[in-house]
């Protein structure tokens, strides 16, 4: 008893110690992260930089899914469509009516809000596999529509548009792609801080609660239509502006770059990621952008077969996803910690 009554301030000094380390090494890893950003588009190639950029992007558009998904509930395959849209309209706005590139980005994402509202109105009546073979039939007609005959003016029509990259502003010393990096750095991170804000708010509990159970959620006195509808909307938005991005940083849009593929890849970058999981998504866009091209390296003739497997190992290693992954490491560092 005497031994058992002396180890219990040993366990006790030992978990605080533990807790001090893990505190003492994220801010030195968070710095460390931030300063590896921030120097990276100085020291790294262009094209580097570019897939970066669009890794980031893509991540915006997985961030768009996850709060429709991972936290309201609804299945959507048809993303592509929403990201068409942003892309489009901010290639029109620069292109056609001269419009600076900053301002295309509320512009894209207010069109995908309203767009994404009206066609949750009626996808209320669905749900499940109905509601995603619905947004399935959204993702495969868009590109249609884009190659329509009378939209060819402000469309391209099959040929697309091809958008010049904004350059620094204030005349900086570096060249466009290194400031669309940086750009795009920074609306990712408000929109992410939004993303977070809207999750723990009043309106993100009752969005979770809906996922849970609606029926408890209504009789609780939450409007489940309007906020499924709303989240269909926010959900449009994000992946809206990460169209518009997208477009900046590629330098064209046409029909043909937003097919179902596209929404395959952005729900394939939400399961690794995290359902669920907003921090997970970062990790989504860097596979959603890097394993395909990964595939392609090893060869380009079994590149689909390789890529499959990739996605079979990385989901049998990481069955919650990455942000999973994170948090069952935490919790055994902290249980060997004590």
């Amino acid at each position: 008893m005497a031994q058992d009554s002396a180890r219990i301030p040993q366990l006790r000094v030992k978990r605080i110690a533990f807790a001090h380390l893990l505190a003492d090494w994220r801010w030195p890893a968070a710095a460390a992260a931030l300063v590896a950003i921030l120097v990276l588009p100085f020291v790294a190639k262009n094209f580097f930089i570019f897939q970066l950029t669009l890794a980031l992007i893509y991540a915006l558009a997985i961030l768009g899914l996850n709060l429709l998904t991972g936290f309201n509930g609804q299945f959507s395959l048809g993303h592509s469509a929403f990201y068409a849209i942003g892309a489009y309209t901010a290639a029109i706005m620069m292109e056609q009516m001269d419009i600076a590139y900053y301002w295309t980005l509320p512009a894209a994402g207010v069109i995908c809000l309203i767009v994404g509202f009206l066609f949750g109105l009626p996808a209320l009546r669905l749900e499940g596999v109905y509601l995603a073979l619905a947004t399935f039939a959204l993702a495969i007609a868009t590109p249609q529509i884009l190659k329509f005959t009378p939209l060819e003016h402000w469309t391209g029509g099959v040929q697309g548009i091809v958008i010049l990259k904004p350059d620094a502003p204030l005349g900086l010393p570096i060249n466009p792609d290194q400031w669309l990096y940086f750009f795009t750095l920074a609306v990712a991170l408000v929109m992410y801080v939004c993303a977070v804000w809207l999750v723990t708010s009043r309106t993100g509990r009752a969005i979770i609660a809906i996922r849970d159970n609606p029926v408890a959620a209504s009789s609780m006195g939450v409007n489940v239509s309007l906020y499924k509808s709303l989240t269909f909307g926010v959900s449009a938005f994000y992946t809206g502006i990460a169209g518009a991005l997208g477009a900046m940083v590629t330098g064209f849009v046409a029909p043909d770059s937003f097919t179902f593929a596209l929404s395959i890849q952005l729900f394939v970058g939400l399961v690794v990621g995290g359902v669920g999981s907003i921090a997970g998504t970062l990790f989504g866009g860097l596979f959603a952008l890097f394993a395909p091209n990964i595939a392609e390296w090893v060869s380009k003739g079994l590149a689909g077969a390789i890529y499959g497997i990739i996605l079979i190992l990385v989901i049998y290693v990481m069955p919650s996803g990455a942000a999973g992954l994170v948090r069952l490491v935490t919790s055994k560092l902290a249980r060997k910690g004590r």
